[in-house]
């Protein structure tokens, strides 16, 4: 594989102008009746993120994460960040999943197994309530978001092999644009963009972005139509 961009630390990638999208999500979305609802009858909208650049030189591969939304007193969306040992994005924050396996069903099958390889989640906590549009990553990979509501007190059981650490960030940040920053990074005239949503986690900072800011804020443009 040919990789076509330098290492660099998005933190430092300077932030470009904010677009005029201040309103957040409807509040009634941001509950687990609302979003049963809105799966259940969807409304008309366009997502704002389908393809990034292509910085990377491999052939394109299927693959599903999961959105897992906790049914606390506040929804929140379960994260994880990935093992600091892994070759390719390590310590980046990440939603779980991973590639089809020719003995899954479908991508929401692949997302269930994926989630439960990774942090020790299973599927029977989890009701899915249907897919988000398909998210082309700039290495080709062609993923399926898969919603799902879990139902609270389970005991998470990481892989250290993939997984450092999982936390929670309420949907309510998430889903409020003006925690949304959008990039651009500028290498040999190409110019890649994408978005970032820092969560400051105590005294951590949790640096949401790329790929999975990328479909969060798709998952915003839906809660908000």
């Amino acid at each position: 594989m040919t990789q076509l961009l330098p290492a660099f630390d998005p933190r430092l990638v300077p932030i470009v102008n904010a677009d005029d999208i201040t309103q957040p999500a409807h509040p009634e979305r941001l509950t687990a009746s609302g979003l049963r609802a809105l799966f259940a009858n969807p409304p008309v909208w366009t997502p704002e993120l389908v393809h990034e650049v292509k910085f990377a030189n491999r052939a394109p591969a299927h693959a599903a994460v999961l959105l897992p939304l906790v049914m606390r007193d506040e929804l929140t969306l379960l994260l994880t960040q990935r093992a600091a040992h892994l070759s390719t994005h390590s310590g980046q924050i990440a939603l779980p999943g991973g590639k089809l396996d020719a003995t899954d069903a479908d991508a929401t099958a692949a997302a269930l197994r994926e989630t439960f390889e990774e942090i020790g989640l299973p599927p029977e906590r989890i009701e899915v309530l249907g897919t988000l549009p398909v998210y082309v990553t700039g290495t080709s990979y062609i993923v399926t978001p898969v919603v799902g509501l879990v139902q609270p007190g389970f005991e998470l059981v990481p892989n250290p092999d993939e997984v450092d650490d999982v936390f929670e960030v309420p949907l309510s940040f998430l889903m409020n644009p003006l925690h949304h920053r959008r990039h651009a990074f500028d290498f040999e005239g190409v110019v890649r963009e994408w978005y970032s949503m820092p969560y400051q986690d105590g005294d951590q900072e949790r640096f949401i972005w790329g790929a999975t800011a990328g479909m969060l804020r798709n998952f915003y443009r839906l809660l908000s139509a």
